[in-house]
């Protein structure tokens, strides 16, 4: 088994200080979770930003100044932004903050572009236009059965087949299973470039599972606090070492 790209989730657009002390919030708080988390062995960094209240935050500003700080201390870390709306942000703040940051890597929600039928394609053909890379984010089957529409209607351009697929929710007790894989493989065979992310205490086994199928990771706080038997992990960069131990040990 060859050795998966490793994206780092630290934080999310819903946690925060309050459901883990270490969960970082403020661009130096991102700064050393980046450092620790790369030298773990991360190799991306999923990147929300937060307001001054520790919101989360689609603000171009904010944005451009934690791309300019990681890019100068951490260079050969990826990193991608999120347009994730959070239920706070339209499509047109979405289409907005792609516009005025200009990532070079970004993940995009079909279902939540499929609220602004006619904005949606401008969105895929300013990415194309200007560089960034599109993670699509499907949290189901009916996701990647409208990608596929998207596909072949052209509103989605051909190249921008990469995905992440998202096990379990929030506020699913239980959270995911490595089973909950399986369906996406099936729904979009043609996809090579996948990733996955899982909620709930089963997180790096799922994303063991993934690794074995040809998959790409990620892992952080935005989508598990706790190891398998429900201790917390002492911060993001423990949660990045453990999952790299256990792809070792499964790859010896």
């Amino acid at each position: 088994m060859s050795r998966p790209f490793i994206m780092v989730a630290p934080n999310g657009a819903r946690r925060g200080k309050a459901d883990h002390p270490a969960l970082p919030v403020t661009l130096t708080d991102i700064l050393d979770t980046a450092r620790a988390c790369h030298l773990a062995g991360a190799d991306g960094l999923h990147l929300h930003v937060r307001d001054a209240d520790g919101r989360h935050t689609l603000d171009a500003d904010r944005y451009k100044e934690a791309l300019a700080e990681l890019g100068a201390h951490l260079p050969t870390l990826r990193i991608q932004i999120t347009t994730e709306a959070a239920g706070l942000f339209d499509v047109r703040t979405q289409h907005a903050c792609l516009r005025d940051v200009k990532p070079e890597w970004a993940s995009i929600s079909v279902r939540e572009m499929a609220r602004d039928p006619a904005l949606a394609p401008r969105v895929y053909d300013l990415c194309a236009a200007q560089g960034t890379e599109v993670q699509h984010i499907l949290y189901n089957t009916d996701d990647a059965a409208l990608l596929r529409d998207w596909w072949d209607r052209g509103i989605v351009h051909a190249h921008q087949t990469s995905a992440i697929f998202v096990l379990g929710r929030y506020a699913t007790a239980d959270g995911s299973s490595p089973a909950d894989i399986a369906p996406f493989r099936a729904a979009l065979p043609q996809v090579t470039n996948w990733m996955v992310c899982a909620f709930g205490p089963q997180e790096h086994a799922c994303l063991a599972a993934a690794a074995a199928l040809g998959g790409n990771l990620r892992v952080g706080f935005e989508n598990s606090l706790t190891a398998a038997n429900g201790t917390p992990h002492t911060d993001n960069a423990t949660s990045v070492a453990t999952l790299c131990q256990m792809l070792e040990r499964k790859a010896a």
